[in-house]
C-alpha cells in the first residue's frame, strides 16, 4: 500500500522519554510519597472503594527492581472518542513490556470494552505496530463505548484474563473509561483475581486534568489542528473582507478547546461556557453582545471576524439549562408516548404542551431545526445529545435577526454575511504533534512501569510537561483521588470530575485581558500548519494554555 513521504518519516521518530525512564527498566523503582484523597465526597468514595482509596502517589526514582523482569502477558484497550497519540501509548507500552521480558505478551482487545468482553484480541507484534508508531488514529485496535458497569461484566473480564494468563491491563480513555477501570480495579482487589489495571489519561477536550495529570492527551494536537483551520479562515475573512464565521469547536462540558484556540488565533469573539454560567447570561445577551461586535467593528468598516462557539454552550445558558434538564426529565418519563409520534411537527407539540410556561417561552424563540435538534436520540446517559445542537447557526441567525432590527432603528448600517462551521472529527485522529508523540509514548512507557511496581487503580502520570522530555517526571497517581459523586440516571454514582476552565485561573485571565482589543481591532494570528522538524521552540511546544498555567 503507498503511504505518504511524512508517514514514512514518522514511523521512524523516536520519541523522547523523561530521563528516569530512559535508563536500564529493571533500574527503575517506585518511590510512594504521601497517600491521597478525593477532593470531595471522600467519604462516599471510600466507602465504594475501601481497596483502592486512600492510596500512595507514586514517583519513579533510580533503584534496584527485579521484579520487573517477571514474564507478564498484559492486555491493552481503547475506549471512548479517538484522540491523536492512542497509537504512541501502545508502542511505549508495548516497547517497555519487552525491554523488561522479551518473552512477555501485549493482548490488544479489539473495539474497546466489548473486546474483552467477546474475547476478540490482536496479538501486537513488533512487525505488527511498525505501521502505526506515531501516527493519529485508533485503527490499530478499535475503540468503543461499551461500559464495564456489572459485576457480571467484571467476571467475564477476569475469565478472559485468565484464560490467556493475562495479569494486568491497560484501559486508555477518558473520564468515563477511567472511571470504569477504576471500578473493574476495585473488583478484581476484592475478589482476588490477581490482575491489575492501569489507566491512562484521554481526551481532546482537556477536561481529565488535576495537578498530577497536566493534560490530556491528544487535547495538544487537536487544539493545534483547529488553530491552523481558524487561522486559514480568520486569513480568508480579513482578504475577502465580507463574512462573519461562526465556528462551533468540540468540547462536550468544558471550554479548553475554546480557550486554547482563542489564545492561539486572537478571534473577535470566543465564548466561553463556564463564564455564561457563572454570569447567567443569558442567550439574549449573548446575542446582544455579538452583534454588539459586529456593529463596533462596521463602525470602523470592518464588516468580517471570527466567532467561537463552545460545543457545550447551550448547557451553560441558564434558561436553555432549564430547558434541556425539563426535556430530559419529561422524555425520560413519557419515552414511550414520545417515540410513538413519527413527525417532528407533533414532537414538538407534544413537548411544548407539556413544559412549564417559561421553559415553553424560551422554546418557542428557538428556530425549528433547533427544536428538532433538542429532541432527537438520547446519548447513553438518557440526556440530549449537545453535540448535534448547531449553535453556530443558532447564533449566527439570532445575530442576523438583531442586526436586522437596528438596521431598521437607523442604528446599524453595516452588512453581515455569516458562514458556519463546526471543526471536531477533523482534529480527533489528526497525525499527532512531537509533544503528544513524546507524552503518549511515555505514558504508555510508565504504564508498564506502574504494573512492575505491583499496584493497581493507578493513573500513569507524567508532569512538568512545560519544560523539556528529558526534565519530565513520570509516576502514577490512584484513580480514586479524582473521583466524586454525580447523578447518573437518577442515582448517584462515583465518576471522575470533569475539570472546567478556571475563570480564576491564568488562561482566562489572560483571554479576559485581551479580548476587548481582540474584538474591534483586526488582530488575528496564524499558527500555520503543526510542524514536526526544526527548532524545539516550534516543534516540541505546549499548549499556550498549559504555558499559562505553569508560568511564575
Amino acid at each position: 500500500m503507498d503511504i505518504s513521504p511524512l508517514q514514512q518519516v514518522r514511523y521512524a521518530y523516536q520519541p523522547k522519554l523523561p530521563a528516569i525512564l530512559r535508563k536500564d527498566i529493571a533500574s527503575i523503582a517506585p518511590a510512594f510519597g504521601e497517600a491521597t484523597g478525593a477532593p470531595t465526597d471522600a467519604d462516599a468514595i471510600k466507602a465504594l472503594f475501601p481497596h483502592t482509596y486512600g492510596m500512595s502517589r507514586i514517583t519513579f526514582t533510580e533503584g534496584d527492581n527485579k521484579a520487573v523482569k517477571v514474564q507478564r502477558n498484559v492486555g491493552v484497550i481503547l475506549s471512548g472518542g479517538q484522540a491523536p497519540g492512542g497509537h504512541n501509548v501502545i508502542s511505549g507500552l508495548f516497547d517497555a513490556l519487552k525491554a523488561a521480558n522479551p518473552e512477555n505478551t501485549l493482548y490488544g482487545f479489539k473495539g474497546g470494552p466489548s473486546g474483552i468482553l467477546e474475547d476478540s484480541y490482536q496479538i501486537i507484534s513488533s512487525e505488527f505496530l511498525q505501521s502505526f508508531r506515531n501516527t493519529g488514529g485508533f485503527d490499530i485496535i478499535g475503540s468503543g463505548r461499551t461500559k464495564l458497569e456489572t459485576q457480571q461484566q467484571f467476571e467475564v473480564c477476569a475469565q478472559v484474563c485468565k484464560k490467556h494468563a493475562i495479569s494486568a491491563l491497560v484501559i486508555i480513555g477518558g473520564d468515563d473509561s477511567n472511571t470504569n477501570a477504576a471500578v473493574l480495579a476495585e473488583y478484581f482487589l476484592q475478589k482476588q483475581h490477581g490482575i491489575q489495571v492501569m489507566g491512562c489519561p484521554k481526551t481532546i477536550d482537556g477536561d481529565l486534568k488535576n495537578e498530577f495529570i497536566e493534560i490530556s492527551f491528544g487535547f495538544d494536537t487537536a487544539t493545534k489542528t483547529y488553530s491552523e483551520l481558524i487561522g486559514n479562515i480568520a486569513r480568508d475573512a480579513n482578504s475577502a473582507k465580507k463574512y462573519w464565521h461562526f465556528i462551533k469547536l468540540m468540547g462536550r462540558s468544558a471550554s479548553h478547546i475554546a480557550l486554547e484556540c482563542a489564545l492561539q488565533t486572537q478571534p473577535n469573539v470566543c465564548l466561553i461556557s463556564e463564564e455564561v454560567e457563572a454570569n447567567k447570561q443569558s442567550l439574549v445577551s449573548i446575542v446582544e453582545y455579538i452583534a454588539q461586535t459586529v456593529r463596533d467593528r462596521a463602525e470602523d468598516g470592518n464588516n468580517f471576524g471570527v466567532v467561537l462557539i463552545p460545543e457545550g454552550l447551550v448547557e451553560f445558558i441558564p434558561e436553555i439549562k432549564a430547558l434541556i434538564d425539563e426535556i430530559n426529565h419529561l422524555l425520560s418519563k413519557e419515552e414511550s408516548a414520545f417515540n410513538a409520534l413519527s413527525d417532528s411537527e407533533q414532537r414538538i407539540d407534544f413537548v411544548s404542551s407539556r413544559l412549564s410556561n417559561n421553559s415553553r417561552e424560551v422554546f418557542t424563540i428557538l428556530p425549528d431545526e433547533i427544536q428538532k435538534q433538542l429532541l432527537m436520540d438520547r446519548d447513553p446517559h438518557g440526556n440530549v445529545q449537545v453535540s448535534r445542537i448547531e449553535t453556530d447557526k443558532l447564533l449566527s441567525t439570532m445575530v442576523d435577526a438583531r442586526l436586522k432590527q437596528l438596521k431598521a432603528e437607523h442604528t446599524y448600517k453595516g452588512k453581515f454575511s455569516s458562514m458556519t462551521h463546526f471543526f471536531g472529527y477533523e482534529g480527533r485522529c489528526a497525525f499527532p504533534t512531537n509533544f503528544d508523540a513524546d507524552y503518549c509514548y511515555s505514558l504508555g512507557y510508565n504504564a508498564f512501569c506502574l504494573i512492575a511496581a505491583g499496584v493497581s487503580g493507578y493513573l500513569s502520570s507524567i508532569t512538568n510537561l512545560c519544560a523539556p522530555a528529558n526534565e519530565w517526571n513520570a509516576g502514577g497517581i490512584p484513580i480514586t483521588m479524582m473521583m466524586n459523586m454525580e447523578v447518573r440516571h437518577g442515582e448517584k454514582k462515583p465518576v471522575i470530575k470533569k475539570a472546567l476552565v478556571e475563570l480564576q485561573g491564568k488562561p482566562f485571565k489572560y483571554f479576559a485581558e485581551h479580548r476587548a482589543q481582540w474584538a474591534r481591532k483586526t488582530c488575528f494570528t496564524y499558527p500555520g500548519a503543526v510542524q514536526y522538524f526544526g527548532p524545539a521552540e516550534v516543534c516540541d511546544r505546549t499548549t499556550v494554555t498549559l504555558t499559562l498555567e505553569q508560568s511564575n
